[in-house]
């Protein structure tokens, strides 16, 4: 590709929009252009790298398994209404109607439309196990699309679904697909961590994302240094260090006037934070529940809510509870009755607490669980933070932001049994099959890749997922002979099989050439000049190299397979 043809442009100056590091250098190098708040065109840089990405994904999808289909996008409501996903999903299920007016969606996945496959297409287990996979535009109408590719409201993403007539089949087929994920992501020069997680609206039980470490990222991943423990910090479980042990106390009344929060409390009374319960208020489907935690952890919503088996969690508002008789501030569980109580395990560590007395400016000293208050429910409902324990090895936690990737999990038989997905087993009884499910987002890789991957200069394209290989500048090129030996050397890279693109530009000084081939950042770039013509050399670059090294000619192609390898 010539330059002078590339239909994109770069920009001198940063876009003003540009969030992360991604979405500046993508929108500056010409690699995307935004048409409306999370809608992008990729241009043709972009559009090379994703096909890259790709023909990976295929060729990993093919060797573990996997069939490729492709599935429509516009789906009829009713389908899922069937499974109760459309309530699950919410105001982020882009919905429409068609001429007749029947209500279709734009579909932000496909586990109803591949389970209709199936169900036509499976009768025994014989015909299992089945892997079948897509590369498709999705839609999800987030309410706060950001950062470029990360978080857009039509996206590309790979997703496949295996098929199984057992539990043990299942576990071969999601570790097939879980190692397929990972010569993906290293074939494409990304390394991930596979962290334990939440499966989400779409349900199901075991679950891993794949997630790629910059601090950029929208997502928090809790790992232990010494036995490579490894979760989203929507699933992570910490241990506490054990309380020391105390004689329980009486409870007795103290006044605390205008104090409403945990760290105000401690103040006040001198204690630590984790000597303290903290109430929180939720609304779970409309239902007012009282959420007491520990005073020095939060809540971990996502934990709540699958606590709860609820499709809808917030907070409550104040006229929700005012109407529920909760006193703001000076809320427990203690002598309260008409209202769901839920509470994380953290308030069997300690004892003598500090709690709300469920009156205005007023606390109790000396609360103990059981004795005192009842829940019920008590689970994990805690977020794990940096510097707790362990669950396995005891060993101090910690943080890294990173970007999700990835993710794989198993579905079980939800979707197989509400749309009567089913197969004869070996003794011709009908059996649901089991499903997994395992989705890759193409855009929001690219992105990803690029936020770990750049300088002060611009992109650093890893190489096998660069739009080119070679980037070749050529300079003086009104000088007849240095143009045609940069054409000639132009043709000969790609007769050689080097995807290069020639910045042929003659109306461009050295200097904006050296910025733009920066900016784009390919793997390599090439400099062909009067004085390296009259030497008999060519400038070779890498794009993470300091210096440059002058190559002969006769040993050009040579270098350039060595470098690229």
């Amino acid at each position: 590709m010539r330059f002078t043809q590339l239909v994109s442009k770069t920009l001198r100056e940063d876009p003003p929009e540009a969030e992360t590091a991604s979405h500046r250098l993508m929108l500056k190098a010409g690699l995307i252009q935004q048409l409306a708040s999370g809608i992008y065109s990729y241009l043709p840089l972009a559009w090379r790298a994703i096909r890259k990405i790709e023909s990976v994904i295929r060729e990993e999808m093919d060797a573990a398994g996997g069939q490729e289909i492709m599935m429509p996008t516009l789906q009829p409501m009713e389908i899922w209404e069937h499974t109760g996903r459309r309530s699950a999903f919410g105001d982020t299920l882009f919905s429409l109607e068609d001429r007749r007016g029947r209500p279709m969606v734009l579909a932000p996945t496909h586990e109803e439309v591949v389970t209709s496959i199936v169900r036509s297409n499976v009768q025994s287990y014989r015909d299992l196990p089945v892997i079948l996979y897509q590369i498709q535009t999705k839609f999800r109408d987030e309410p706060r699309p950001r950062a470029g590719l990360i978080r857009v409201r039509e996206f590309d993403m790979k997703d496949a679904y295996s098929f199984n007539a057992d539990e043990e089949s299942l576990d071969q087929s999601y570790q097939a697909m879980a190692q397929a994920y990972r010569n993906i992501y290293r074939r494409c020069d990304l390394p991930v961590l596979m962290a334990e997680a939440d499966s989400g609206a779409i349900g199901g039980k075991d679950s891993h994302e794949f997630i790629l470490a910059t601090p950029t990222g929208e997502d928090t991943v809790i790992t232990c240094p010494s036995c490579s423990y490894t979760a989203n910090a929507e699933k992570a479980v910490a241990g506490l260090a054990e309380a020391p042990a105390e004689s329980a106390q009486a409870m007795e009344e103290v006044s605390t006037p205008g104090i409403k929060t945990i760290a105000s409390l401690a103040e006040f009374l001198n204690i630590t934070e984790d000597k303290t319960i903290k109430a929180v208020f939720y609304s779970a489907d409309g239902e007012v529940v009282l959420v007491s935690v520990r005073g020095d952890l939060e809540v971990n919503e996502v934990k709540l809510k699958n606590a709860l088996h609820a499709t809808d969690l917030r907070l409550a508002t104040d006229e929700e509870v005012k109407g529920a008789g909760l006193v703001a501030g000076s809320a427990s569980a203690v002598g309260l009755n008409g209202i769901k109580r839920i509470a994380d395990t953290s308030i069997t560590n300690g004892a003598n607490f500090v709690v709300g007395a469920n009156k205005p400016d007023t606390h109790l000293t000396g609360a103990n669980y059981p004795r005192d208050f009842e829940v019920d429910v008590l689970t994990d409902i805690a977020l794990a933070q940096p510097g707790q324990l362990c669950p396995h090895c005891g060993h101090a936690l910690e943080a890294t932001r990173g970007i999700e990737v990835g993710h794989i999990f198993k579905l079980g038989t939800f979707f197989s049994e509400s749309m009567g997905a089913l197969f004869l087993d070996n003794e011709g009884e009908q059996q649901p099959i089991i499903m997994g499910c395992y989705g890759i987002g193409v855009g929001r890789l690219l992105a990803a890749a690029i936020e770990q991957n750049h300088d002060d200069k611009g992109l650093v394209f890893p190489i096998p997922i660069a739009p080119y290989q070679i980037h070749l500048v050529g300079l003086n090129l009104s000088d007849e002979e240095v143009a045609a030996a940069a054409d000639k050397l132009y043709s000969d890279l790609w007769e050689q099989g080097f995807e290069t693109l020639y910045d042929d530009r003659t109306d461009q000084a050295a200097g904006v050439k050296f910025n733009d081939a920066d900016l784009i950042g390919l793997p390599v770039r090439l400099v062909i000049s009067p004085r390296n013509l009259k030497n008999g050399v060519v400038e070779v670059k890498g794009r993470k190299d300091a210096e440059a090294e002058t190559i002969p000619n006769d040993e050009l192609f040579t270098r350039l397979s060595e470098i690229l390898s």
